[in-house]
């Protein structure tokens, strides 16, 4: 059955890249169901719940002729990609892109963007009515040169009110004006005042802010991660150096507003952390079952990511600890919740804040060649697909919480008292080095008023918020 499976799947992969050059064979692809059938075969071969959709089904067609010809009638590449994909309750990340040196630069950490990080939020008692709120400022950027800082709030773009149908329509333009509110007692009041942005290319380094604070025996570190960006991978082993050459006693990692990224630089984040684990199984990847059973008989260790001590060629600036600090929110997700859950196993986690996303699963970038590699991908098109391909558990093979991760400690962000990052006054950070210390510092919630959350800045454009792997095991 193995054997038979193996060979399928070699066969699959050969005649892909056969039926390509071969204009005049029975398996030839017309040019004009190319990216078409480049979606299919991806998504037959890769799609997670591939088993669980009828046209995805292994045995749908007898033949290449048959699938030109179904395809022929189902030829516009994103309708086809949605069509393939599961119920979006169930798959609610899978992501086709017409061009993939968007989707590329976006998984890096490279958008459109005026500086603004945010949140959006139901209004109180209304289920389409949305406004938001200021996260943080990026540095370097057109939001830093303008009046607009942590905490503010809008409730219209260019004078429309915010809503859940609109919003992605006005946030998406390359230059808006935010139209500002009061927080006056958990009323959002409209305050005549307006700021006006403008998006362009930005590199963001998701090592925000770094800060070691002496309080009594205790050496504190504090590290906002906004992202798993794989080009940033350096800058966070040098902020881990940093923190390891000024001997800290305990670590508070911020990731309440990092939606997510790279496994890879998932498995570099708690080798840092750690140290003592080097080699070990930090995490286990589980794709479909055909894959699985091809990989279990093939080369079972490529579904492993292990502890390790080097990052990109430098020793990784490891802290040995055994306890970490974590703090969450509703934003917190994919390769962050990785990390907390992976962890667990080796380490005691200390989760303070809210329950995070709940984002279990992860993709890959499939490019239309013979691999789905991007190398020798077709140059007549630009198409490249995200789709969910696998799911992420730890050592034990846990990875069940699709509901999120429930914190130890809870503090949910109260608009009307946010604080500064990055300062031992700030609410959530407070009540976490109260943890550590045991003085009493933690900060007793009395909101003036909670809010339903509604989306944030980085899943707008359906990537910032994935998980995903750069490779597919060979």
């Amino acid at each position: 059955m193995k054997k038979n499976l193996v060979l399928s799947l070699s066969m699959l992969l050969f005649a892909f890249g056969f039926w390509s050059c071969q204009p005049d064979d029975s398996n030839h692809v017309p040019n004009d169901v190319r990216i078409t059938d480049f979606v299919w075969k991806g998504m037959n071969l890769y799609y997670l719940w591939q088993q669980e959709v009828p046209d995805l089904d292994d045995n749908r067609f007898a033949n290449q002729s048959e699938l030109n010809a179904w395809l022929a009638q189902n030829n516009e590449p994103v309708a086809l990609f949605n069509h393939l994909r599961v119920d979006t309750s169930i798959d609610r990340f899978s992501v086709i892109y017409s061009d993939y040196r968007i989707l590329e630069g976006v998984l890096s950490g490279t958008t459109g963007n005026n500086g603004v990080d945010f949140a959006l939020r139901y209004k109180t008692g209304s289920t389409t009515d949305i406004f938001g709120w200021v996260r943080y400022i990026l540095p370097n950027s057109d939001a830093s040169t303008k009046d607009i800082h942590r905490g503010d709030i809008f409730y219209a773009v260019n004078g429309t009110p915010l809503t859940s149908d609109n919003y992605q329509q006005l946030l998406s333009q390359q230059t808006y004006t935010l139209n500002l509110a009061d927080y006056d007692n958990g009323n959002i009041t409209p305050n005549g005042e307006s700021v006006a942005l403008t998006k362009s290319v930005y590199s963001e380094n998701p090592v925000y802010q770094r800060e070691v604070f002496n309080i009594g025996n205790h050496k504190i570190g504090y590290l906002m991660y906004n992202g798993f960006y794989p080009n940033y991978d350096n800058a966070l082993n040098q902020a881990f150096g940093q923190l390891k050459s000024q001997n800290i006693t305990d670590l508070v990692l911020d990731l309440r507003y990092n939606s997510g990224g790279s496994i890879q630089t998932a498995t570099y984040l708690a080798s840092m952390i750690t140290g003592q684990f080097n080699g070990q199984v930090f995490a286990k990847e589980q794709w479909n079952d055909k894959l699985m059973d091809y990989w279990s008989d093939q080369n079972a260790d490529a579904l492993v990511n292990r502890f390790t001590d080097e990052i990109n060629n430098a020793s990784a600036n490891s802290l040995e600890l055994n306890t970490v600090y974590i703090l969450t929110s509703k934003s917190t997700a994919s390769a962050s919740e990785l990390v907390i859950s992976c962890l667990k196993p080796y380490v005691n986690v200390v989760q303070v804040g809210d329950v995070t996303t709940g984002k279990n699963v992860g993709s890959v970038t499939l490019y239309d060649s013979p691999s789905f590699q991007k190398k020798g991908a077709d140059r007549s098109h630009y198409y490249a697909m995200q789709p969910i391909v696998l799911k992420v558990v730890d050592k034990n093979g846990f990875g069940d919480y699709a509901s999120g991760l429930e914190p130890n400690y809870d503090y949910i962000e109260d608009l009307g008292n946010l604080g500064v990052i990055g300062t031992t006054d700030e609410p959530l950070l407070s009540t976490a080095i109260g943890i550590i210390t045991g003085n009493g510092r933690m900060i007793r919630q009395s909101p003036t008023k909670t809010f339903t959350p509604f989306k944030d800045s980085k899943s707008l454009d359906g990537l910032r918020d994935q998980m995903y792997t750069s490779r597919i095991p060979r």
